[in-house]
């Protein structure tokens, strides 16, 4: 017999997966990895993060403007993407498409 899935929940490093019996299964997400290994990015990391968003903002906007690109991206590896998947990438990582806001792209040593 086939168990059934009732609910599946996240604990750092792990999948915990409850099924209509016994107690629930702790599954590894990677024998490697675990998220107590990765390390917190620090206030330098996201500001970097966010310039480069902004950066990236430029490059696609300049692409477009001088017929590079078109509004639908596409690649040798058969990833597809139109513009609003790279707005919404961008401003998932900081940047802003319509504004993009360099002020706090200095990184000061």
């Amino acid at each position: 017999m086939v168990e059934t899935v009732k609910g599946i929940a996240l604990e750092p490093g792990f999948l915990i997966i409850a099924g209509n019996s016994g107690p629930p299964t702790r599954l590894p997400i990677a024998e490697v990895l675990r998220a107590a290994d990765i390390p917190a990015l620090t206030q330098t990391q996201v500001v970097a993060i966010k310039a480069l968003a902004n950066l990236t903002v430029v490059l696609v906007r300049t692409l477009i403007e001088r017929n590079v690109l078109d509004e639908s991206f596409a690649d040798s590896f058969g990833m597809t993407w139109d513009l609003g998947h790279i707005i919404q990438a961008i401003e998932l990582l900081g940047g802003d498409y319509s504004d993009p806001d360099f002020d706090d792209a200095g990184v000061n040593p």
